[in-house]
């Protein structure tokens, strides 16, 4: 997948990062910032990967089954949620129109494969990826899916969990960095 940041310009996600994949990978992977989502932990995929390769924190590879839950917008807060080649968008905005709290998805078949989940520093602890979470749920049940997955960072995954996200798979994300 072609991502076109500076230092982030390529992923490949590997589900099954077998040693004969990882080798080929590894050889076949020539420009810095290209990075691999391995569906495996750290220690099962490092072996196989050589110096050049940085191994970040771990993350975690989460699903649900996707419900309708009406969320309640917090005073001070407006949602929006837009729809453009493919790729839907919810924000909390503030009255002075900057973005607190944001999440896109994606639909893959029945699947909404979710992206993009933060809170901008100044609006944490509110509950505004509550209602992000939520409203990613709620639109994409009412687009015909019916399974979420997302990849989680540590500190993310506690409150997918919290929502009713469960873990699929440890994720190992490596970088080139030559």
């Amino acid at each position: 997948m072609d991502v076109g940041l500076p230092d982030h310009v390529a992923r490949h996600i590997v589900p099954h990062p077998t040693p004969a994949v990882l080798t080929h990978l590894t050889r076949a992977v020539t420009v810095p910032g290209t990075w691999l989502k391995l569906c495996a932990p750290a220690e099962a995929v490092a072996p196989g990967l050589s110096s050049k390769w940085s191994i970040q924190d771990p993350e975690y590879m989460m699903t649900t089954t996707l419900t309708r839950a009406t969320p309640r917008v917090p005073a001070g807060y407006t949602l929006a949620i837009t729809t453009r080649a493919n790729v839907t968008a919810v924000r909390l905005l503030t009255a002075a129109g900057e973005v607190a709290a944001r999440g896109q998805f994606a639909p893959s078949g029945t699947t909404a494969v979710v992206d993009h989940v933060e809170t901008a520093p100044d609006h944490r602890r509110r509950g505004l990826g509550t209602v992000i979470m939520q409203t990613l749920a709620t639109t994409a049940a009412s687009m015909g899916a019916s399974e979420g997955i997302l990849v989680a960072t540590a500190a993310g995954r506690a409150l997918y969990e919290t929502l009713g996200w469960t873990l699929y798979t440890p994720m190992t994300a490596a970088v080139l960095t030559l």
